[in-house]
């Protein structure tokens, strides 16, 4: 071969290689934890009809071609809007439950005590915690589709049964059994689609779809509230479900699975718990979700029952908290970039702690909107970068998928058992030792967090964790 010849070819992969797009640290690692290598393996085995031996071959796409993946256009921001309306009606109708256990009080479920109403909403929040970790084999294995269409049921029939219901027990199997599986079954798809169609623009795709669940805990509360003292609590609640029903008949119609991985995920990794950055901070997400919601399932009641508030401005401040953690999803990501994920959720934390124990001393109303606005962008932070840390504490990528869905799994728990022991010591001791709980654990699991950060990065404060 002729020097030039040699030149030209080194020239051409020079070019080649200008034209891979770039992508920093943080971008690579959110787009490759949801995927294993697409490359299909056939056993060397196998043979042709012919009697010829297969060869290996490679799908059309593959997660880890940079240049195969669209980064925009129609079908992919198409994508993006189908995101945002699964999380709009999944964690959007978590979200929205300190209204209903506003009414519960004092409505249908008025005989039951407010730690009893407030185990609806956890264990909705619950199921989709855990029925969304425990479905990536599913995904992984082509049921993308299945998941989406039983999810969208599940959710919207819940929410009609919903509005027929009259006792405890209906409500518990309507709107925390029926819809909380439903939204689980919806979690995987809404986050794992994204990452297949872009690369330097997936974080900006992830936090426009995740800001989905903030507008829903916005828009819900306030169709109930304006809804239900004029047509009654059945009609109201189906008026939600319809507003559900159109949102995900369009996720349905516009979700394209692009590409999907040639083996499916373990469902466990137990040498993660030998590594003591993952334990600490898998016990910090546990310790701060106990008490992250409290504020949430709380806030309406507490600002009616105190006299802060009139009966209509008190439903607005779940909105207000959930508008401004549209924000609180956003913007954090973005600066992560930069700073790290673990830098960035740690004094998010904190303030998100101190906040709620502010509380104790709030008894007029411009305080509380100033908390409400502030505790609602702070706590954004919880639900939107874990996912993210999960990369970022995984050495080995093969088991990312294994080890996020472990951690979401544990935090489950924490979501399942914070709001109704809250709700017991509101009972006993009423809303100062209310907002203590809270607030104290949410500064537990950043002080947790906090070690987990020193055990990966030291404690050099300028180092990107």
């Amino acid at each position: 071969m002729s020097s030039s010849s040699h030149d030209d070819i080194e020239k051409d992969a020079g070019s080649s290689k200008d034209s891979v797009p770039h992508l920093s640290e943080n971008q690579e690692e959110i787009r490759e934890a949801a995927e294993a290598p697409f490359t299909v393996e056939r056993d060397s085995d196998e043979h042709e009809p012919n009697g010829e031996p297969l060869e290996k071959t490679a799908s059309k796409y593959s997660a880890h071609n940079i240049r195969s993946v669209p980064n925009g256009g129609l079908t992919a921001w198409l994508q993006v809007l189908g995101s945002f309306f699964l999380f709009f009606n999944s964690w959007g109708i978590v979200n929205t439950f300190g209204t209903y256990q506003a009414y519960y009080e004092t409505g249908i479920l008025a005989s039951s005590t407010p730690s009893a109403i407030s185990w609806i909403g956890s264990i909705q929040a619950f199921l989709l915690m855990l029925v969304g970790a425990i479905t990536g084999p599913i995904y992984d294995a082509g049921y993308v589709h299945t998941l989406l269409l039983l999810g969208s049921f599940l959710v919207v029939f819940g929410q009609m049964m919903l509005s027929l219901a009259t006792n405890y027990w209906q409500v518990m199997l309507a709107q925390a059994i029926c819809i909380g599986i439903g939204c689980g079954c919806m979690f995987v798809p809404a986050v794992a689609i994204l990452s297949t169609y872009f690369s330097t623009r997936i974080a900006t795709a992830m936090g426009l779809a995740a800001a989905g669940s903030s507008l829903g805990g916005v828009i819900y509360p306030i169709v109930f509230h304006r809804l239900q003292p004029t047509i009654g609590f059945p009609w109201a609640t189906r008026v939600i479900g319809f507003i559900a029903l159109f949102g995900l008949l369009f996720s349905n119609s516009v979700m394209k699975v692009r590409v999907l991985p040639d083996s499916r995920r373990k469902f466990l990794d137990l040498t993660a718990f030998t590594e003591l950055p993952y334990v600490l901070f898998v016990l910090g997400s546990f310790t701060g979700f106990m008490g992250l919601y409290v504020l949430f399932f709380y806030i309406q009641s507490y600002a009616l029952q105190t006299h802060i508030t009139n009966d209509n401005l008190s439903f607005y401040l779940l909105s207000i908290i959930n508008a401004a953690s549209v924000f609180g999803r956003i913007i954090p990501n973005y600066i992560a970039d930069f700073t790290g994920p673990m830098n960035m959720i740690l004094p998010c934390s904190f303030l998100a702690g101190i906040l709620t124990l502010c509380l104790i001393a709030t008894h007029t109303i411009a305080p509380l909107i100033v908390i409400c606005v502030l505790y609602g962008f702070f706590s954004g932070t919880f639900v939107s970068l874990p996912p993210t840390i999960f990369v970022a504490l995984t050495k080995n990528r093969a088991v990312i998928g294994t080890r996020m869905g472990m951690g979401f799994s544990i935090t489950s728990f924490g979501l399942l058992i914070g709001t109704p022991i809250s709700g017991v010591i509101l009972d006993a001791k009423g809303y100062p030792s209310t907002w203590t709980f809270g607030g104290v654990l949410v500064l537990a699991g950043a002080v947790f967090m906090l070690g987990s950060r020193v055990a990966q990065g030291g404690w050099k404060v300028m180092v990107k964790v």
